[in-house]
């Protein structure tokens, strides 16, 4: 049973609020205007977010930077106080919410300003994030889950005793309930009370991974060894896809005519979402450990590799590096 720790007098650290007692919150940085982030050392890309106007926001472990997916440039770097940055949404009203191993903060895109950070998480490693269909923000912990009005920069719940602890991956079903990937499996829960409705455990490959809603209103769920199908409204396994069996599934996520992309540790795949049927892999990405996708971003399929930044071409479904977003072992591999 999940206890409840409702926390609607601890506040993120915004202009608009009185400030709390600085034991309370991690004080805002000066404004970080746009700023050319230093490289870094690893360049693996684990959140891929577009945004409202059409644009793609890149959270990398070198840093956040935001790309016209058309044509691939670099629009604007954002520097942030981690490195390691997880996760990434947007909000109703646009702003980018970044989750990293270092906590939580929130983006102005208009100017690149830090708006609001907070440390008080149940704890600093950030693994996803996700709006549910009131507006409030989740964001899931290695060691629980959180709500956050995004608005008013108030951390409303924190569920401390979540089932199977880290909360991995998130999702929404069509009855707009929470889905969370755990280290057991699935937790369903109530998005109104914060309260667990159902989970689902033992399924192929243990900790959920990915968690993504498929157009036929299941859940696609992927784990160390699987990509499954889970019926949410009856919260049963409905099958194992045969072609992914025995892969590490990192991401999956649907493109416009239905087809599933299938990111996992040993590359790209595309895969009738009805059958199952292996369409094909993707060659000549930065790297075959894909971490995560956007293929519904621009005239590309785009995709975020351990080694970089990396799109696959509509037309050839050749993949191809993204120049200025990848390891430098990969440009010099490729002269």
């Amino acid at each position: 049973m999940l206890s409840l720790l409702v926390l609607s007098s601890l506040a993120l650290s915004m202009g608009e609020l009185n400030p709390l007692p600085a034991s309370l919150y991690a004080s805002t940085p000066a404004p970080s205007i746009l700023a050319q982030a230093p490289l870094s050392a690893d360049y693996r890309v684990t959140a891929l977010q577009p945004d409202f106007t059409g644009d793609l926001w890149v959270g990398s472990w070198a840093g956040l930077a935001r790309i016209n997916p058309e044509t691939g440039q670099i629009l604007q770097r954002v520097r942030i106080p981690s490195r390691t940055l997880e996760a990434l949404a947007q909000d109703r009203v646009g702003r980018i919410w970044v989750g990293s191993f270092d906590g939580l903060v929130r983006v102005d895109p208009r100017t690149n300003a830090i708006t609001a950070q907070n440390f008080q998480l149940p704890s600093n490693r950030v693994l996803s994030l996700l709006i549910d269909s009131r507006g409030f923000l989740w964001a899931g912990t290695d060691r629980g889950l959180v709500m956050i009005s995004p608005d008013r920069g108030l951390l409303m719940t924190t569920v401390q005793r979540l089932p199977g602890v880290s909360a991995n991956a998130l999702a929404l079903d069509g009855n707009n309930n929470l889905w969370v990937g755990t280290l057991n499996g699935l937790v369903q829960i109530n998005t109104a009370n914060a309260f667990p409705i159902r989970e689902v455990g033992d399924l192929p490959g243990g900790a959920v991974q990915s968690l993504t809603l498929g157009p036929n209103g299941n859940l696609w769920v992927g784990t160390a060894s699987s990509l499954l199908v889970v019926d949410p409204v009856r919260a049963e396994l409905v099958r194992s896809v045969g072609a992914m069996r025995g892969k590490n599934v990192k991401t999956t996520e649907f493109d416009r005519a239905g087809n599933v992309w299938v990111g996992t540790t040993s590359g790209l795949f595309k895969l009738k979402p009805d059958s199952g049927e292996l369409l094909g892999q993707v060659p000549s990405l930065p790297s075959g450990q894909i971490l995560s996708l956007s293929p519904n971003t621009g005239n590309k399929i785009w995709a975020g590799t351990s080694e970089g930044l990396g799109w696959v071409s509509l037309t050839t479904g050749e993949g191809n590096p993204h120049w200025g977003l990848v390891s430098p072992t990969v440009i010099e591999a490729l002269r």
